[in-house]
């Protein structure tokens, strides 16, 4: 999959490049057609620098790693076209909204050539990338949106209500359709989180003999998730499944459950597939997790921002999607 998005991005745009240079070199010989042709590839500004791009996710976490494989597999795309390009990733320790909002201001401050912000708290950031943008600072969002700012781009998957959806039915299933379950939900500020878990409330709402016992906000830490699942198995010795809706919880919630000997009596769904997920799963530990497409965030968004410092046009949205990895299809 990598290695298709890789040659149909340098097909792309040595495509785009292509148009440009013939429209140069045909000027004004060849008519009207040719004219209009070149004076939109005139549109387009060369890249005669080195461009300098920051990612600013959520907090520090694994998960944003392969986000950032993403963005330097794109920067060597780049490179074999004859544009420089440096990316940095600067992120909060943890997800604190008010750590978060200094990172965005200390990079605008900055100036570089684009900023990718995974947005904690979208009400919140919304001013801060309006500001940026209109002192001329390229900004748009990856993972989480801002919808409601000026931003030119989303790159990421939004589809959060229908993957919590489709975790509360599988694990419906899982369990019988009837029993005690919990939600470790994230941090209540990230809509993606708050998203998930009204999608799997939709679902479970779908079975009345399957009763929500407990909800508690883990703050995407993976500490906060074993304790508080911990916590939960003590409070509640009928549950039999929980529902993790960030990369942390479910691997949080496997560890308790592993070592409070039940696995296989509490059944564990969640997000994305960290390496130790995936080990998790191929143990039978956690059932099903719905794993997004973050390589592609991290590809795409550089491009993307390499496009806008060209005066290309640019799609509002680009969606990566999601996809749920089970023991079956691990």
């Amino acid at each position: 999959m990598k290695k298709f998005l890789v040659l149909v991005s340098i097909s792309l745009l040595i495509l785009s490049f292509s148009v440009f240079a013939n429209a140069q070199a045909e000027g004004s010989d060849s008519g009207a057609k040719s004219t209009s042709m070149s004076s939109q590839a005139d549109l387009i500004q060369p890249v005669n620098k080195t461009l300098n791009f920051v990612f600013i996710p959520k907090c520090v976490h694994p998960w944003y790693d392969v986000v950032q494989d993403g963005a330097k597999a794109a920067v060597a795309n780049l490179k074999l076209m004859g544009i420089d390009a440096n990316v940095k990733f600067d992120p909060p320790t943890e997800a604190d909204l008010t750590k978060h909002m200094e990172k965005i201001e200390s990079n605008v401050s900055r100036r570089p050539d684009g900023i990718a912000i995974a947005a904690l708290d979208p009400a919140s950031e919304a001013q801060l990338i309006d500001d940026a943008i209109d002192a001329g600072v390229n900004v748009i969002t990856f993972d989480t949106d801002a919808p409601d700012s000026k931003r030119p781009l989303y790159v990421g998957h939004n589809k959060d209500f229908e993957d919590g959806y489709g975790l509360g039915k599988y694990l419906a299933e899982k369990i019988g359709e009837k029993g005690e379950v919990g939600i470790l939900s994230g941090s209540l500020s990230a809509p993606n989180h708050v998203g998930r878990v009204k999608g799997f409330k939709a679902a479970i709402a779908e079975y009345p003999n399957i009763e929500v016992v407990f909800e508690r906000a883990d703050n995407d830490n993976l500490e906060n998730a074993v304790g508080l699942t911990e916590n939960a198995l003590q409070a509640h010795k009928n549950l039999v499944g929980i529902f993790g809706c960030n990369a942390s919880a479910p691997i949080g919630a496997a560890r308790a459950i592993k070592l409070a000997g039940k696995v296989g009596e509490v059944h564990i769904v969640g997000m994305d597939d960290l390496d130790e997920t995936l080990q998790l799963i191929n143990e039978g530990v956690i059932d099903a997790t719905m794993a997004q497409r973050q390589w592609e965030q991290g590809y795409w968004s550089v491009m993307y921002m390499t496009a806008i410092c060209m005066n290309h046009t640019v799609p509002a949205e680009h969606q990566t999607g999601s996809r749920i990895i089970t023991k079956d299809n691990l």
